[in-house]
């Protein structure tokens, strides 16, 4: 079976908690094993500055669900945890965000759905994470641990308060 990277953040609420129950979610469907947490960073906003800062933190899942299919628990995921997509405006505050950043070698290109995700190589808050437990894995043949030391760690501190489990 394939493994997926998925990102997460927030910064509504009770942060850890949304990140929390995000991966409960997830790790608790069918088809899904949860095969690795990284720690949980503490972030600046990313996009629109002018909000509360981010806890960010990625997983690696082992699934026998299609891209599509996981995209699915991942927006089931955020609306039980209290996203509102109607309400929310692009890169502005959210209890839970949850996107597929990798999904084993494969390619996505659709309108609401594009692996790897169009702009993680950009963003510290996802690289830095992901580095911890997938540092070998390859974005357009550059490993994970490589790109995250490219792009450093402005921004991103770890908050050990903070723990998935």
């Amino acid at each position: 079976m394939p493994e997926a990277a998925i990102g997460l953040g927030s910064n509504l609420g009770d942060k850890a908690a949304n990140l929390k129950h995000a991966v409960e979610a997830i790790a608790a469907t069918p088809g899904i094993t949860l095969r690795a947490t990284s720690a949980v960073y503490r972030t600046s906003p990313w996009g629109r500055v002018d909000q509360d800062t981010f806890l960010n933190a990625c997983i690696i899942v082992e699934t026998s669900l299609a891209p599509r299919e996981l995209l699915a628990v991942c927006r089931k995921a955020e609306d039980e945890g209290g996203r509102d997509r109607g309400t929310e405006e692009r890169w502005g505050p959210r209890k839970i965000d949850a996107d597929i950043l990798l999904y084993g070698d494969r390619s996505v290109n659709e309108a609401d759905l594009v692996i790897p995700h169009p702009r993680m190589t950009e963003r510290a808050f996802v690289l830095v994470p992901l580095a911890c437990i997938a540092p070998d894995w390859r974005i357009d043949g550059v490993t994970v641990r490589e790109r995250a030391e490219a792009l450093g760690r402005d921004g991103v501190e770890e908050a050990p308060e903070a723990r998935l489990f």
